[in-house]
C-alpha cells in the first residue's frame, strides 16, 4: 500500500470527518481542512462508513484519487451522512451515537483469475458495461462471507444478476488502511 498513515494523521481525518458531518448537521455549513502535512494532501481514494449505534447509516466514498485525502474525507464523510440513498439523512439527535470508519484505498487493478481475490485483503469493483459495484475489504469479514458469496453480492451491488461474475465481468481489486474511532 503506498504510505501508510500513522496515528496523528488517522486521529486527524476521524477529527476532521465528525467535526464536517456535525457542521452539515447542525448549521448547515461545510468545514475546511486546515493542514500542511503532505501525506494529508496527497490525492488518494477515501470512503467513509457512518453507523449510529452500531448500524450502518451511510457509507460513500471515492475510488479513485480524484482529490487531496483531507478534501475526499471531509466530502464523503457529508455525503454519507446526507446522500446515501439508502438511508435517511443523519439529525443532530444522533450525533452522540455516531461512529466513524474511513478506509483509505490503493488504486484498483483487474484479476483475471477469481481466485486472485484474497477475502477480508482486498476490497473488489465489479463492473459491465454500464453497471459497477464496489465493497470494501471489511464488508466480507462482517458477515463472515466466502469468496462466491463476495464475488454475488459484488454483482448485486452493481445492479447485475448475482451470479453474472460466472458469465463474463471485469473484476478489480483494492486494498484498503481502515481506522475508526
Amino acid at each position: 500500500m503506498s504510505e501508510f498513515l500513522n496515528e496523528d494523521q488517522k486521529r486527524y481525518l476521524l477529527g476532521l470527518a465528525r467535526e464536517a458531518v456535525t457542521s452539515r448537521v447542525q448549521t448547515g455549513r461545510t468545514i475546511k481542512a486546515e493542514t500542511k502535512d503532505p501525506v494529508l494532501l496527497a490525492k488518494r481514494g477515501a470512503f467513509v462508513t457512518l453507523k449510529v449505534k452500531g448500524e450502518l447509516r451511510g457509507c460513500i466514498g471515492y475510488p479513485l484519487p480524484h482529490k487531496p485525502l483531507t478534501e475526499a474525507v471531509a466530502e464523503m464523510a457529508i455525503a454519507a451522512a446526507t446522500q446515501d440513498y439508502r438511508f435517511e439523512p443523519l439529525k443532530e439527535s444522533d450525533l452522540p451515537n455516531l461512529g466513524i470508519e474511513i478506509s483509505v484505498l490503493t488504486l484498483p487493478r483487474p484479476v483475471k483469475d477469481v481466485h486472485d481475490v484474497a477475502v477480508g485483503k482486498h476490497g473488489i469493483i465489479v463492473s459491465k458495461g454500464p453497471y459497477k459495484g464496489l465493497l470494501l475489504p471489511q464488508v466480507p469479514l462482517e458477515y463472515d462471507w466466502d469468496l462466491e458469496t463476495f464475488l454475488r453480492h459484488g454483482c448485486l451491488k452493481a445492479g447485475l444478476a448475482e451470479n453474472e461474475w460466472k458469465k463474463g465481468v471485469t473484476i478489480e481489486v483494492f486494498e484498503a488502511q481502515v481506522f475508526s474511532e
